[in-house]
């Protein structure tokens, strides 16, 4: 997030908002309706449900008790993370068997070569993958010249597991398959860019662990809170989080998320609606650069900024009842709301209280600190969008909507991501103090996924669901005002 220069422009004036072309309309509603006795039910209906399947708590990773798969791969050591990976790419391929011939036409052929190498192994003895050396190659990848799949089992994919767990490395190689399929099925060509063959496979990655999570694999289990809540962490740190470089071919982590969220929400149908104007369509407006900016879209989080951030709030979603503000603290002892330190809203007294040094903190970036895969992406946006939330709070209150519950916490998260569209829009922050910058959406989804409190009632609570919370902010950014009451009515 960026201060600038410029005029507020009135309250209740016209706010430009991003166009949403109808190839987006397609993607956000496809799917969002299933049958129950020949009823047709929003899969938004229950809060506590994710993409319509229930929110569950169990295990997450190998099923106990299952042979391992017969499937081999050449250089493997026969070890645990290459047996973790052939029963993984087993059960990708019997969900491709049947899920194949229903989305593209002619035959589906199961891979039959995988290669397998250690990224520690000295130069001499390194093998040879994709008609190239593994030497120190921290990879996973798709070989389309002898349709192969390949993975370094010593560096790439132990940390993988480390940070985010065993379904995380599954949903890695789920990705890679996804270009096999890719080229099976005929869908790219050389010429389609790698940002959307990157997509397409993340999306293709989400409808198999759909598979997973409807109890339908053979070796795998994983849960729709915590264990569903990885995979997305997961696909959050392996993103472009410099998008000025010109080896970011993969796409945003609020991107990545979204092609996750569209396969595990409409399977491979949906996945086959990604292209390079889906891809456009959906950033808008959105900064793709950070231009000029030494800061890398990082600001002070300071009350001179949140002011600039009140008077934006207020101009593109204005209310009749506007709250007040209070820096001094974030415990304001309300007879009819929780403290959410580092920001409290307050039904009874309409107050936003806000600790700035604890906000401050939670927006401090972590970007210097990060070696490896991050298990969480800090920086200021992280600290803004609970600030924004807050506001969403103090929107429902002037709409007399309920302000305890799943879905007030969902939609906070959802008028929240309307807000931060509308920052990135030039008609709008030309005449605000404040823009957005590229990474702060990766932020928000970072801490939408961990503690969740953007996505909280005045209560403090939100659903157990990381892909829930994501998904509600998700739907304000590339929707509208109307989009968050219709979803979360």
């Amino acid at each position: 997030m960026r201060r600038t220069t410029g005029r507020l422009f009135e309250p209740g004036g016209r706010a430009a908002a991003l166009p949403v072309v109808l190839t987006l309309i397609a993607v956000l509603l496809t799917g969002c309706t299933f049958t129950v006795d020949g009823r047709a039910v929003s899969i938004y209906d229950d809060p506590f449900k994710v993409a319509g399947l229930p929110t569950t708590s169990g295990p997450s990773g190998p099923r106990a008790g299952v042979a391992d798969s017969t499937l081999t791969a050449s250089h493997s050591d026969g070890g645990e993370m290459d047996k973790l990976v052939l029963n993984a790419l087993e059960d990708i391929q019997t969900y491709w068997q049947s899920e194949y011939p229903r989305e593209f036409e002619g035959e589906f052929t199961p891979l039959d070569t995988f290669v397998s190498w250690s990224a520690r192994t000295p130069r001499k003895e390194a093998v040879e993958f994709c008609e190239d050396t593994t030497y120190r190659l921290v990879n996973a990848a798709y070989c389309s010249l002898d349709n192969s799949i390949g993975w370094d089992r010593a560096v790439l994919l132990p940390a993988v597991q480390e940070q985010f767990g065993k379904m995380s490395v599954v949903t890695v190689m789920a990705h890679e398959y996804g270009h096999a399929i890719q080229t099976m099925a005929k869908i790219v060509t050389r010429k389609t860019p790698t940002l959307v063959k990157e997509q397409q496979a993340d999306c293709f990655a989400g409808a198999f662990i759909r598979h997973v999570a409807e109890g339908k694999s053979k070796h795998f289990t994983i849960n729709t809170s915590d264990g569903l809540n990885s995979v997305l962490a997961a696909t959050v740190a392996i993103r472009d989080d410099n998008p000025d470089d010109p080896d970011s071919v993969h796409g945003s982590a609020f991107e990545r998320v979204t092609a996750t969220q569209i396969g595990f929400t409409d399977g491979a149908k949906g996945c086959k609606t990604i292209d390079a104007d889906e891809i456009e369509s959906r950033r808008g407006k959105l900064p793709q650069t950070f231009g000029d900016d030494t800061n890398r879209g990082e600001s002070e989080i300071d009350q001179a900024t949140l002011d600039e951030m009140a008077k934006a709030m207020a101009a593109v979603m204005p209310i009749s009842n506007e709250p007040e503000y209070d820096y001094r603290t974030a415990k304001m002892s309300c007879r009819n709301g929780a403290d959410t330190v580092p920001v409290t809203y307050c039904p009874a007294t309409n107050t936003i209280g806000t600790d700035l040094s604890a906000l401050a903190e939670r927006g401090a970036s972590n970007a210097d600190e990060q070696d490896g895969l991050p298990v969480k992406v800090s920086g200021d946006y992280n600290a803004y969008v609970v600030f924004i939330s807050r506001y969403a709070l103090a929107v429902q209150r002037d709409a007399g909507q309920k302000l305890t519950g799943a879905k007030t916490g969902l939609r906070a998260a959802c008028l929240a991501g309307v807000i931060t569209n509308k920052l990135a829009d030039p008609g709008t922050n030309d005449q605000v103090g404040i823009t957005l910058s590229p990474g702060d959406l990766d932020e928000a989804v970072s801490g939408l996924l961990t503690d969740g409190l953007a996505a909280s009632d005045t209560e403090g609570k939100t659903v157990p669901s990381g892909f829930s919370r994501v998904d509600a902010f998700r739907a304000g950014v590339l929707g509208s005002q109307n989009t968050c009451a219709a979803r979360y009515s």
